[in-house]
C-alpha cells in the first residue's frame, strides 16, 4: 500500500513540475527534511527511494528554496516569462521524470525499466501540463500584449503549490486531481493544434473572391 501511495505522490509532484519546475522539488525536499507524514501516517521520507535520501539534506532544501524564489520572480518580468518557457519545457520533463523515479518503489526491479516508467508517467505528465501552460501564456501575450501574463503566472504558481502540497499530504487526492488536469490540458492542446491547422488552411486558401450577381433588368416605367 505504501508503494502505491508513493507512486501517487510522485505523479502528483510531476504534474506540479509542469506548472513550476522547482516548486515541487522544493516542497518534496522540505517534506523529506521535516519528516512530514501524509494522510494515513505514511512518512514522506519513507516514500523516497534509498538512493534519494539526500533530497532531504539541509543544503539541498536551501538550494532548492533559492532556485524556487528565482524561478517564481522571473515569471513576473514582462517578456522574460515567454523566453523562460523555452527552457522550462524540457526542464519540466526532466524534473517530472526525476521526482517520479525517486518515488517509484524498488519492486520495479530493473533500474532501466524503472526510469522508462518514470519518463512515461512523470515526464509525460509534466510535459502535458507545461505544454498547456505555454499555450495559455502565448494566448495571453497575443491578446493582452503581456499585461495579463502576471495573472497567468499567479495561477500557475498556485496550481504548482496546490498540486505539490496534495501530493505530499494527500497523494490519492493528488492523483485524482492529476487525472482531471490531464483530461483538461490534453483537450486544450488538441484544440490549439486544430485551430492552428484551420488557420493555416484558411491562409493558404487565400481571400474569398466575391462573385457578382446579375440582376434582371427592371420593367419599363419603374
Amino acid at each position: 500500500m505504501n508503494e502505491i501511495i508513493a507512486i501517487f505522490a510522485g505523479v502528483g509532484l510531476a504534474a506540479a513540475c509542469g506548472f513550476r519546475v522547482f516548486v515541487p522539488l522544493f516542497v518534496a525536499s522540505l517534506a523529506a527534511n521535516q519528516g512530514v507524514d501524509a494522510i494515513g501516517g505514511v512518512n514522506f521520507q519513507d516514500m523516497i527511494g534509498a538512493n534519494f535520501e539526500w533530497l532531504g539534506n539541509d543544503w539541498v532544501t536551501i538550494a532548492l528554496g533559492v532556485a524556487t524564489l528565482l524561478e517564481v520572480g522571473s515569471y513576473y518580468i514582462p517578456w522574460l516569462d515567454n523566453a523562460l518557457d523555452a527552457i522550462a519545457s524540457p526542464a519540466a520533463v526532466v524534473a517530472g521524470t526525476f521526482i517520479t523515479g525517486a518515488m517509484l518503489p524498488e519492486f520495479m526491479g530493473d533500474e532501466a525499466f524503472k526510469w522508462i516508467v518514470a519518463a512515461i508517467m512523470g515526464g509525460g505528465t509534466a510535459g502535458i501540463v507545461q505544454g498547456a501552460s505555454v499555450i495559455t501564456r502565448g494566448a495571453s501575450t497575443a491578446t493582452t500584449g503581456g499585461i495579463g501574463n502576471p495573472a497567468v503566472s499567479t495561477a500557475e504558481l498556485g496550481g504548482s503549490i496546490l498540486t505539490a502540497g496534495l501530493a505530499v499530504m494527500i497523494p490519492i487526492l493528488a492523483a485524482i486531481l492529476v487525472l482531471f488536469l490531464l483530461f483538461y490540458f490534453i483537450r486544450t492542446i488538441f484544440r490549439f493544434f486544430v485551430r492552428r491547422r484551420e488557420s493555416k488552411r484558411a491562409l493558404h486558401a487565400g481571400p474569398a473572391v466575391a462573385v457578382p450577381v446579375s440582376r434582371p433588368p427592371s420593367p419599363p416605367g419603374l
